[in-house]
């Protein structure tokens, strides 16, 4: 009734089978998965944390970026309302001096046309008593 010995045996060696796979191969391959497992999870958070910095990173520049972009502008601007000033400025002192000039163009005229008319009016005189005297044949009185 009892079993035969060898299966005690059997026993035994399966049993301390069990155990030298466990501690050899089992317990090893489970430590190397666990270490895999947490080198994946430290590369995965510090990937995470390279790309926030990366956002971070690219927002600041952004900001930067539109903060230069807003100074130019407004440089441009300024330089543009000062040469619009300049160009006003210009057109202004221009415009007097073309008025000073055409005041002066027409004072200039008219003494001009006085002198002529002086001049005609003596000439027509001394004319009108040339043409007297042919036609008379003697000066007029």
């Amino acid at each position: 009734m009892f079993p035969d010995l060898t299966v005690f045996w059997v026993i035994f060696f399966v049993l301390l089978t069990g155990v030298l796979l466990n501690g050899l191969i089992i317990k090893p391959v489970q430590r190397v998965m666990q270490q895999r497992d947490q080198a994946v999870k430290s590369a995965r958070q510090l990937a995470e944390s390279a790309a926030e910095k990366a956002r971070a990173a690219s927002a600041e520049f952004d900001s930067r970026t539109q903060a230069a972009r807003a100074e130019i502008y407004r440089e441009m601007d300024e330089k543009r309302r000062g040469a619009l000033d300049r160009r006003s400025e210009l057109l202004a002192r221009t415009r007097a001096e073309v008025e000073a000039e055409i005041v002066g163009a027409r004072e200039r005229l008219r003494a001009q046309s006085v002198a002529a008319r002086d001049r005609i009016e003596q000439e027509a005189g001394a004319h009108a008593a040339q043409i007297v005297e042919r036609v008379l044949g003697r000066k007029a009185s």
